[in-house]
């Protein structure tokens, strides 16, 4: 029988993540007074130990043996080769995807969630904020939370709590409590209410919420944890790329082609950027992010300065956006409504080395649909975008009758997500357009800030 399970044993897991920063040149984010911030101007909102993370130009960080710990409930995590997908789309394509679907939350998050919940903790933090979209991140983090003894609050989308609920029970379940965003407990959040009702809520509204919470605790015993867009939740999540790169080794394979969902950038950059570093070496593959064409930072937001909030709390960061004050359509992908996305992955675009796409809903289900039926495993609506661009591309290589070798991000299961399949499949589930209007809106706030440059790093 032909291989079709790559696995590794818990003594292969890497022991070191990737930091791109140590091959790049990037914008520095920059404070309210349009100068470069420096490290302690962060530290009521993180501990030091994950700030000099999120600065640090060292290529290779040591995982601490807890954290290694922690991932061995789940890692390494399987490379699986998706032969029934291939047989029903009738290519030569070799398919591959890494199935991030077996940790406790069910996604990829806590890769980041364990080693920020550790550094807290070592920090001498009692007690963390995050926001979450879908909820993957915040069950991670109350997964996380759980480990380590440390208190957790999250701020829900309004939309995904209220589509999601037993992402919020899953929460409860770990000792985390979850309420949703945007709520009368932040002046952040009371602001957005007083303006809009019924607004569905955003990611950027939530981040807002959280941090707020973080840096009004007097105490000086709460931070705040983000679950992707930063270096450090880059970082962590190269684990996932270092894993597939060995896996890939072990049966002579090399991918043409690398896939993976990007709302924030978190679990693409995970798999993608330890391939980046080949590519930046010599190799030849395609890498590309795959974002919902209803919050299409990458492939319509303008490189700019902008805050990764919607109240302007956070430090103005270089990358794609489409504007702080932009609220997302209430569409099923929760975890990649945001409006703006990752530095390292927008500066990565600018340098031409990464080549994103984006799809309707519609689309995406039907990938998703079509992946589950062949595969057997329901996806995340968030899996479903890089599975729309995987569909293409091994449609694609039948066309042309090249045998590619296609690698993705299964990043996450669909089980907590089966309300958004039952709208799907009773016809309640459309595209929405992206307005025009959006982009224009967009550039005119972007314009009141600094204009980053255009770096090449080679």
């Amino acid at each position: 029988m032909e291989r079709r399970k790559i696995l590794l044993s818990e003594d292969e897991i890497p022991r070191q993540w990737y930091n791109v920063l140590a091959d790049i040149k990037m914008n520095p984010p920059l404070g309210p007074d349009g100068q470069p911030i420096s490290p302690d101007m962060l530290a009521p909102v993180f501990p030091m130990n994950i700030i000099e993370q999120e600065v640090s130009q060292q290529r290779w960080i040591d995982i601490p043996e807890e954290v290694l710990n922690i991932y061995a409930i789940w890692r390494p995590t399987p490379l699986i080769r998706a032969t029934g997908l291939e047989k029903a789309l009738g290519t030569p394509a070799r398919i591959y995807y890494k199935y991030e679907g077996t940790s406790p939350p069910g996604s990829h998050k806590p890769n980041t969630a364990v080693p920020q919940a550790y550094y807290n903790k070592v920090f001498g933090i009692k007690r963390l904020t995050t926001e979450t979209g879908a909820g993957q991140w915040g069950s991670a983090l109350a997964f996380a939370c759980s480990q380590f003894g440390l208190e957790c609050k999250v701020y829900m989308v309004r939309i995904s709590f209220d589509q999601k609920p037993y992402r919020k029970t899953m929460m409860q379940t770990w000792g985390a409590s979850c309420i949703p965003s945007p709520s009368t407990e932040t002046q952040a959040g009371r602001d957005i209410l007083a303006k809009f009702p019924d607004t569905p809520g955003s990611l950027g509204i939530a981040i807002s919420e959280a941090v707020e919470a973080a840096v009004s605790d007097t105490s000086g015993n709460t931070r705040y944890a983000l679950g992707s867009v930063l270096n450090h939740v880059m970082l962590h999540q190269t684990i996932i790329g270092l894993e597939a790169r060995k896996q890939l080794e072990k049966i002579g394979e090399y991918p043409d082609a690398i896939i993976g969902c990007a709302g924030g950038g978190s679990n693409f950059a995970g798999l993608a950027f330890p391939f980046v570093l080949d590519k930046f070496n010599g190799k030849k593959v395609d890498i590309h992010p795959v974002e919902p064409a209803a919050c299409p930072s990458l492939t319509q937001g303008p490189f700019a300065y902008d805050h990764g909030d919607t109240a302007g709390y956070t430090p103005l960061m270089a990358m794609h956006s489409l504007g702080h004050t932009f609220v997302p359509p209430p569409m099923h992908a929760g975890g990649l409504r945001y409006h703006g996305m990752a530095p390292t992955v927008s500066q990565l675009v600018v340098e031409g080395l990464l080549d994103p796409k984006a799809y309707g809903q519609m689309a995406t289900f039907e990938a998703g649909l079509l992946a589950a039926r062949t595969e057997g495993i329901i996806p995340a609506p968030e899996t479903n975008h890089a599975l729309a661009a995987v569909v293409d591309l091994a449609r694609q290589a039948r066309e042309e009758g090249k045998a590619k070798v296609i690698l993705f991000n299964w990043s996450g299961h669909g089980l907590i997500d089966l309300g958004s399949y039952e709208k799907y499949l009773s016809g309640q589930i459309k595209d929405f357009d992206f307005p025009a209007q959006d982009i224009e809106d967009a550039k005119k706030i972007l314009a009141e800030y600094p204009k980053p440059q255009i770096i090449r790093s080679r």
